[in-house]
């Protein structure tokens, strides 16, 4: 459903009444450091130079030291940020929290199309590993096996429960996270593009993301596919206090930009 564009600002309305303590963390969790930047303008006839845009600005970040935190919008900006940190990281991995693969070799004529992002992102030879996954074409399903990429189904993490270690496990360092909201069941998050039933807990999307920051070094993440329901703000909030708990969970992660120190760095 189109209206993914309107994702950003409605997550930047709905973080004004998010509380700045943290209770999980004991933490104001802007301390860590942000800057809002302005908005950078895609015209969806020219995607291509869009991307490159958000790349330059996602390579300005890093080269600074700061984590790149881009929120969405459609999944094809991933590719942007991720070519800007595998520059920098060359054993940089991605974690996906997503209802799909978007693993297919182009979509509707494009092949900087969502549903084609994380093959773009594998051709540059970043390993990714999905989580959350229930919505799968042959093409995909062909792809995964014979590619061996690593994929949890959610349908499996109901069956035998969340596998934090095993999904760690098949993450290099640094790690890039992505987080499509659909990863997220549609009766905590129904406003997104493509809502499937079946979904991640709020519980189990925090669970994971703060492993990861815990145990690896998180150089870069995104929050994409909020489609705003006029009236019914749910997703909006729910987006926005995500993005809160992501700020907080990246002053756990080790390493961290150079030069910085774990909590109080600009970020």
């Amino acid at each position: 459903m189109p209206g993914t564009r309107f994702g950003p600002r409605a997550i930047l309305e709905a973080s004004r009444q998010v509380e700045f303590y943290d209770e999980e963390l004991d933490t104001e969790c802007y301390r860590i450091g942000i800057t809002t930047l302005r908005e950078i303008e895609v015209e969806p006839t020219n995607l291509a130079v869009g991307l490159d845009r958000l790349e330059e600005v996602a390579a300005q970040l890093v080269n600074a030291g700061i984590i790149p935190f881009t929120l969405g919008g459609e999944h094809s900006l991933t590719i942007g940020p991720v070519r800007a940190l595998r520059a920098r990281y060359p054993e940089l991995s991605v974690l996906q929290l997503d209802a799909h693969l978007d693993l297919r070799a182009d979509y509707q004529g494009t092949k900087l199309s969502h549903a084609s992002v994380m093959r773009r992102v594998r051709e540059l030879k970043v390993p990714t590993v999905a989580v959350g996954i229930r919505s799968v074409s042959r093409e995909e399903a062909d792809y995964v096996h014979a590619e061996r990429a690593p994929v949890f189904l959610a349908r499996e993490i109901r069956e035998k429960g969340l596998p934090v270690d095993a999904i760690m496990a098949k993450l290099r360092n640094p790690v890039y996270v992505t987080i499509d909201l659909d990863a997220f069941d549609p009766a905590y998050v129904p406003g997104v593009g493509t809502p499937e039933p079946g979904g991640l807990t709020w519980e189990e999307g925090l669970k994971l993301l703060r492993a990861v920051c815990e145990r690896r070094q998180v150089v870069g993440c995104d929050i994409v596919e909020l489609n705003p329901i006029p009236g019914q703000p749910a997703s909006d909030f729910f987006a926005a206090k995500l993005a809160n708990k992501m700020i907080g969970y990246l002053g756990l992660s080790p390493g961290g930009p150079p030069g910085k120190s774990r909590r109080g760095s600009h970020r």
